[in-house]
Order: structure tokens, then sequence, then C-alpha cells
């Protein structure tokens, strides 16, 4: 008797996600170095990765932290957002369109937070939303203390301008550029502080680069330095020139304000340390990866993205926006389609105002136009270092066979 043959299983798509990290053997090496090492936490590889990545952007001193939350939450304290008194509580405004980390700094420190809609052509903060919004809050003694402007994609917010809205209305400016590692503000490197307080960068594996996990906050003010150092250790210090105690032991340590265990591990920093050999690498290959998407979905039904002329983003993203009115599908749709043939779509993001959470703090649908508009039409496309020209053409090939195109 032949037995049965059993057909094979269909073969299974492969996947291509929106992001995803790229490990070098260098990179492999300068972990093991640190397995093999003396420090896994707290040692040398700490400091020599803080000390890269400020020499690259220009600015005076970097703080490498547990992730980029981390960053916003210590940096927030370190400006005093934490200050606030009963009944007179501090105030962040950022932007809805980002990960609600950007805001909830605000509300780790107690302040309230609010939000300025978005320019439709960028998608990050509108300046002309911004100085309305300055204009009447000054009237009722509502400015805010913090503005967060985020660099949405890798772009830069114009920074010039928000510093200058920074001096003439008194607040702080942190720049969540959890995107925008490597990429340039007026031709020099987004992280120098040139027009703000404090940068924080992100180093989650599908951002430019990584430490698996990691975040780092930079700054060009010594004494803010000095603070985020307390901050991401306990508020403690073995520092002699800091100590409140005379002749102490050489034990001694004092917990000099209430902080928080965000350190970042030597494991962690070896890997960044190496990653940042190559960035440049990274943003260039992205260039390369975003010119062969304009050039190939031009004529679609959809927006590509847009770039100021001071800017050089870092691509994290690359986001289009559906013209729904000018196909048949809905966004929905265009997104599901998508999925099942194995493109990794994400989108990014929901507006932080409209999540469950925040509508509880009495904000809601409407408030922000721009922004929930974005979010309706908005498509993450894939977009990584390691992105072949094969599977770009297949995510290519897939948009224009759902889109009709």
């Amino acid at each position: 008797m032949i037995p049965l043959q059993s057909k094979p299983a269909p073969a299974k798509t492969k996947t291509i996600p929106y992001g995803r990290q790229d490990i070098s053997q260098a990179d492999i090496d300068a972990v093991l170095a640190v397995l093999q090492s003396d420090f896994l936490t707290q040692g040398p590889a700490i400091e020599r990765f803080e000390k890269k990545v400020a020499a690259y952007c220009g600015a005076k001193y970097a703080v490498a932290v547990s992730n980029a939350t981390a960053a916003l939450h210590i940096a927030c304290l370190s400006l005093g957002l934490g200050d606030g008194v009963e009944g007179k509580k501090k105030r962040l405004w950022t932007s809805p369109n980002t990960f609600v980390a950007s805001a909830n700094c605000g509300r780790y420190c107690g302040a309230i937070v609010d939000f300025v809609d978005i320019d439709p052509k960028t998608y990050n903060i509108s300046l002309e939303a911004l100085e309305a919004k300055l204009k009447a809050a000054e009237k009722t003694g509502t400015l805010p203390d913090i503005l967060i402007p985020v660099h949405f994609s890798g772009q830069s917010v114009d920074m010039e301008k928000i510093g200058a809205l920074a001096k003439q209305y008194g607040f702080k400016v942190i720049e969540d550029a959890a995107h925008a590692i490597g990429g340039k503000y007026q031709g020099k490197p987004v992280g120098n502080c040139a027009y703000s307080d404090i940068t924080t960068f992100s180093f989650h594996p599908v951002k430019i680069i990584t430490t698996a996990e990691g975040g780092m906050a930079l700054t060009n003010d010594e004494a803010l330095y000095q603070r985020l150092l307390l901050l991401r250790s306990h508020g403690i210090t073995r520092d002699p020139k800091m100590l409140e105690a005379e002749a102490p032991a050489p034990w001694h340590y004092e917990q000099l304000t209430l902080g928080f265990n965000y350190r970042m591990t030597d494991i962690q920093a070896a890997l960044g340390e190496s990653q940042m050999d190559r960035l440049d690498a990274f943003v260039e290959k992205r260039h390369a990866l975003v010119k062969r998407y304009n050039d190939s979905l031009a004529g679609l039904p959809m927006t590509l993205p847009w770039q100021l002329p001071e800017t050089y983003s870092a691509y994290h993203l690359y986001v289009i926006r559906l013209k729904l009115d000018a196909i048949t599908l809905s966004h929905r749709e265009v997104f599901d389609r998508l999925r099942a043939l194995g493109i990794g779509i994400n989108l990014h993001y929901i507006p932080v105002h409209t999540q469950p959470d925040y509508q509880r703090l009495g904000f809601s649908w409407g408030d922000f136009p721009q922004a929930e508009r974005y979010y309706q039409e908005a498509i993450s496309l894939p977009l990584y270092s390691e992105l072949s020209d094969v599977d770009q053409d297949r995510v290519i090939a897939s948009l224009k066979e759902i889109l009709g195109a």
C-alpha cells in the first residue's frame, strides 16, 4: 500500500517590520568585552558612551539613563517642574502627536499637562498655534513652565523660533529628540542644546542607534548636569565637594535629594558606544531609502513626508498620509491589507489627548484637529538601515496593488 503524501504547507510570507536594530560583530565584541571585565554597571563604559554622544552632538554634558522616559522625567525635575506648591501647580506643554511619555513626564512631577496642535506639513508642533496659545495664556496667567517640542520622525522643530519664544515668555525647553540622533538643524547636530536647556534621546531597538533599552539627557549647563546625575542614582553622591558632613568616613555617602534608580548598565553603554561608530552611515542609508520611497510613490493618492529647508532629518520614521477622498478604501482597510501581505506597517501616533487616561483629565476629540486628522490618515512604512531594496520594492508594490495604481 502506497502511503498518502501530504501536501507541503504553503510558505509563510516573510513579514517586513517597520523598524529593527542593526547589530554588527563589532557591537557583539564590545558587549562581550564588558561581560569579561570587572564592571557590568556603574563602570567606565558609561562615561565613554556619554562623552562620545556629547562630542558628536556638540554638547558639554551627557547623562546616560535606563530609557528615554527616565531622561524626560529627570530633565523635568532638574528644571524645577516638581517644585510646584499646593494650589499653584506648574505647567508643561507638548505635542499631541507623540508617544505618551512626552506628556507623562510632566504628570510624574505633579504638573498640569497641555498640548499644542501640530503643523500639517511637518507633523511637529505648530509654531503659529504655539504663539497664539502663549499670547492667550499670558493674559490668564497660565503660561507653561516647560515646553517639550518633539522632533517627530527625526526632523527638528524650528528651534531658533522656539528659543526666541522661550526668552519672550519665560519658559524652559526640553527637546524630545527620541527620533532624531544623527539629524541636524541649521547644519549642526540635534542635541547641541543651542536653543534649549536639555535634549533627550532614545536608544530603543527601533531607533537610529540602540542600547537595547536606554536614553540620554544632554545639556550645556553644569548645574543641570550635576542635578541630572543626582536624580539618575537615588539622589546619592560620594563627591566630597557636595557632601554636607564634615570629615566624612571613607564609606560615607549622602542622599541629597529624592532620586531614582535610572542607571544604564555598562553592557548597554558598550553597545551604544559601538553603534555610534555607524551613526552617520545609518542615517545616510535611511536617506537613500527615503529617496527610493519618494521616487516610487510619487503620484499615488498620498502625501509624502515634507522637510523644512534648515533641517536634515534622522528619518526614524517614514510616514505617508492617505488621500482618503481619492481612494475607495478606508484608512483601516489599507492598513489591514498591507499587514495581510506581510508588510509590518505601524501608526505613529494616536494623539495623546485622545487616550482614555487623558480624557479623564478633561481632554476630548476635537481639541487638536490637525493632530486628529493626521492620525486618521497616517501610516508608517518600514524604514531601517538593513531594509533591502528587494524588501522595499515589495512594500512599494504592495501599496500600488492595494491602491490600484
